[in-house]
């Protein structure tokens, strides 16, 4: 995998990083209404995760074409600074026509896909912004915050938000539309709760237990809802919240999780691997691929739109277990996010900037 904001050739794009550098006093300033963290005057790894200071062994950020195998190949096409500080997240619209982008500077941000030109600036959240989500079958965009707070906006008019969405006790570490369900947005916190909201009603309709770091719900179906907390990714019923699988085996704290569009696979990624998991029978889901870390640190990843045998992680071909590395950033990229219309990946970094790959 490759070192700090860089590209592995496989399919799958790795955020990694190297070293445990002290906070810098923006991020300390960010952390300082986070009440529950205070208690022990430590805070748990799925929120170093959003702190974490930029890789100290900085890369040039260029675009390079590289051959994977059987003609693939891997080029940035764009690139702009998103932001003063670090972007934690990003994600397509549905059509492919806009991106999203959100970090620490409390700010979302609409882009224009195709020339990376600012459409709006979605300005309430009072402190870093976690994660950015589209509806996939309307103009929505909802944010999840430090704030405690779940909003969602109109895309297409984001002057302000439509719902913002509070009960959450702890900082909302993630959210996911339901596929098929318009109504239905999912969110949960650094205190592994999960809430269930309707979008209609503008109010929380179950609360359980599950998810501290990421949750997103399987492609097309939406019959599952994958949620990580510590090194487990939990795969529960929609319906029922009960949990169906248990994908165990990491050692250490899973950063992130990403379905192929299929809904048939599932990604994990903590910082010295990668593990792809298929659902079959039992109730422990079957781990079909393995990547382990060589030196350098794993973030996030997504299957490649169109080579489905590859995640965008360090760009790992999982049918012949070959990986290529490929310099994309200076800092840690901390998101990625995929466009099946366009082909497009997106890739948002510690270093302010945000990409788009082909």
């Amino acid at each position: 995998m490759g070192g700090a904001g860089s590209i592995t050739m496989d399919g799958s794009m790795s955020n990694s990083f190297r070293g445990n550098d002290p906070w810098d006093d923006k991020d300390l300033e960010l952390q300082a209404d986070m009440d529950r963290f205070v208690q022990d005057g430590s805070v748990d790894d799925n929120v170093k995760s959003f702190l974490s200071p930029d890789d100290v062994d900085r890369r040039d950020a260029v675009g390079r074409c590289m051959d994977v195998s059987k003609g693939f190949t891997f080029t940035e096409v764009n690139s702009i600074k998103a932001s003063a500080s670090k972007v934690t997240s990003c994600h397509f619209s549905s059509d492919g026509k806009f991106l999203a982008s959100g970090g620490h500077d409390k700010k979302a941000v609409l882009w224009y896909t195709d020339t990376l030109k600012l459409k709006s600036t979605l300005e309430e959240h009072s402190a870093l912004i976690t994660d950015v989500r589209f509806s996939p079958s309307m103009p929505l965009l909802a944010t999840s915050s430090f704030d405690k707070t779940v909003r969602v906006w109109d895309a297409n008019n984001p002057g302000y938000s439509l719902r913002i969405f509070k009960g959450h006790s702890a900082s909302v570490m993630s959210l996911d539309f339901h596929p098929n369900k318009d109504d239905l947005i999912c969110s949960c916190d650094g205190d592994g709760q999960i809430r269930y909201w309707s979008n209609d009603y503008g109010c929380c309709s179950r609360v359980f237990k599950g998810g501290t770091a990421q949750i997103r719900f399987q492609p097309r179906l939406g019959r599952f809802l994958a949620a990580a907390a510590e090194n487990v990714v939990s795969i529960l019923d929609v319906e029922t919240q009960t949990c169906r699988y248990s994908l165990q085996g990491h050692t250490k704290p899973i950063h992130s999780v990403c379905w192929d569009p299929s809904g048939e696979f599932i990604a994990s990624v903590s910082e010295d691997s990668v593990r792809v998991w298929t659902l079959g029978a039992g109730g422990e889901g079957e781990c079909v691929h393995e990547l382990s870390c060589n030196g350098n640190k794993f973030h996030s990843c997504v299957f490649h739109p169109t080579y489905t045998s590859l995640l965008t992680l360090e760009l790992w071909n999982m049918t012949e277990n070959k990986t290529m590395t490929l310099p994309a950033h200076e800092g840690l990229i901390d998101s990625l996010a995929v466009s099946t219309v366009t082909g497009l990946i997106a890739s948002a970094s510690h270093d302010t900037f945000v990409k788009i790959w082909k």
